[in-house]
């Protein structure tokens, strides 16, 4: 939790608090959430012989390392993608798992080419130096022979907006980093990536010919990161790609000493139909009639560079693994678990709304859904928008999972994919691990099998299927959130 963001709220408690210690009459104390209507210790034993078991007896890296042989580059439409479904489907059956289902979808299908250049221009019009980059996801490409524009640096929408003048028919580059500060890198990450989001659209709001970013990492190296972007419909699309961070500073330092910096670039990617896919789905089904059920989950695709081993092979095989690991035990499941391979959540999430879409009628069922979309690091625990009673209950689960370094449950979200569910009202939970070298990895090169520890993966679904587990036993269901006006 971010203390400097609740210090005034702690402020204003404690002079409510003097106040009524000064009061003629005291008021009553505020009702403190219920404590859990279970002893979670009884499951302590059972949740320790599944961390076990994924240590000692575990699957998840092999199978990590099965997906990212079989379909490395598996971006949304691509042929990988295809691959990867019919991975999840047959890995799924070979698990043991039931009811396993393809759940079609309808996806983008952007595809990068075969040409990507940034080279430097120099005073007599030739090209000399090439600088790392990769297009950004749903770019449009240079007409022939690309964009040649001198370079205006900034590090804010603001800024560009007063510098509208210069900007204009030159080549925009937005270099404002991840905030290193920030203790939570998912927070740096976001006070940054609206720069590779929306920048291409600001820039040409203001007639730049082209933009370019940042990569979205505070490592500094020659590994571009590419992602998503969108154009407003408002404004003409111009070409977008991102650079890397240390071409981004030589190229700031350069202007900022008055120097004129003048770049080609060159983008081949197009934006084709939509494309059939699917969600990729199987369950363990619980002895309870009343059909109620909990979501796990990762998302199948992945960006066309590295193998998507962290983003999101390491959730998908979290999500089966722990699965696995319940099956082999021959523990009982009084609701049912349904696990959920997601398509599309990199650049469009179309496959976390066609599963809210797809199963409207039974959300009322749904208990918990959990998202693994963090990286296959270390254990750190798990976040959660759930109110304050079922946090109570949910603090008392986690506490169980010690052993895995799991054992923190702090406030946040649960992840793009199950997103949607919220609006129904179901408690979200997303997996936390060690994130302080996930956006090393993240969306570039650097993102492969081999950056993916086995033992931390297999912590990550022991803590998982520990959680799962006994949420699916509880006597009663969690108290569910309040719905969500869409």
């Amino acid at each position: 939790m971010n203390l400097a963001r609740i210090a005034p709220l702690l402020t204003l408690i404690s002079g409510l608090a003097s106040c009524q210690s000064t009061a003629s009459a005291p008021a009553a104390a505020p009702e403190a959430p219920r404590p859990p209507a279970f002893t979670a210790e009884a499951w302590r034993g059972d949740v320790e012989a599944l961390v076990r078991a994924s240590l000692s007896q575990g699957r998840s890296h092999a199978l990590l390392s099965d997906l990212c042989r079989t379909a490395p580059k598996r971006l949304s439409g691509s042929e990988g993608a295809t691959r990867a479904v019919e991975w999840g489907e047959r890995t799924m059956r070979e698990l043991g798992l039931s009811n396993v289902r393809l759940e079609p979808v309808m996806v983008p299908r952007w595809e990068r080419g075969e040409l990507e250049s940034l080279r430097r221009i120099d005073a007599a019009g030739l090209p000399t130096e090439r600088f790392p980059l990769l297009a950004l996801g749903g770019s449009i490409a240079t007409m022939p022979g690309g964009v040649t524009a001198d370079v205006v640096v900034v590090r804010s929408f603001e800024e560009l907006r007063q510098r509208e003048s210069e900007v204009r028919g030159k080549i925009v580059l937005f270099n404002r980093p991840m905030d290193p500060a920030q203790h939570d890198c998912f927070a740096a990450y976001g006070g940054a990536v609206d720069q590779r989001s929306r920048g291409a659209s600001e820039a040409a709001r203001v007639g730049a010919r082209a933009a370019l970013v940042r990569s979205m990492t505070m490592a500094l190296d020659d590994h571009p990161h590419t992602g998503a972007m969108r154009y407003d419909a408002d404004v003409l699309p111009i070409p977008t790609a991102a650079i890397s961070t240390r071409a981004a500073d030589l190229l700031a330092a350069e202007v900022a000493r008055g120097e004129r910096v003048t770049l080609n670039l060159q983008l081949s990617c197009r934006t084709l139909p939509d494309v059939l896919s699917h969600n990729v789905v199987g369950e363990i089904p619980g002895s309870d009639p009343s059909g109620e059920l909990l979501v796990v989950g990762g998302h199948l695709d992945a960006w066309d560079v590295g193998h998507g081993a962290h983003d999101d092979g390491a959730g998908c095989v979290h999500s089966l693994e722990a699965a696995r690991l319940i099956l082999s035990s021959k523990l009982p499941m009084r609701r049912t678990l349904r696990v959920v391979l997601f398509m599309n959540e990199e650049n469009g999430a179309r496959g976390a709304e066609s599963y809210y879409r797809t199963h409207a009628d039974e959300l009322e069922r749904h208990v918990l859904a959990l998202e693994s979309d963090a990286g296959g690091f270390t254990p750190r625990g798990f976040a959660t928008d759930a109110n304050p009673t079922t946090f109570e209950s949910l603090r008392a689960v986690v506490e169980l999972l010690e052993t895995a370094s799991a054992n923190a449950l702090r406030v946040g979200g649960g992840g793009v994919d199950i997103g949607p569910l919220a609006r129904a009202g179901v408690p979200l939970v997303g997996f936390r691990p060690d994130d302080e070298r996930y956006f090393d990895h993240h969306h570039c090169e650097r993102d492969t099998i081999d950056a993916v520890h086995p033992r931390e993966l297999a912590l990550g679904s022991g803590a998982i299927a520990g959680l799962l587990y006994v949420v699916a036993n509880l006597p009663e269901p969690l108290p569910r959130n309040p719905k969500q006006a869409r």
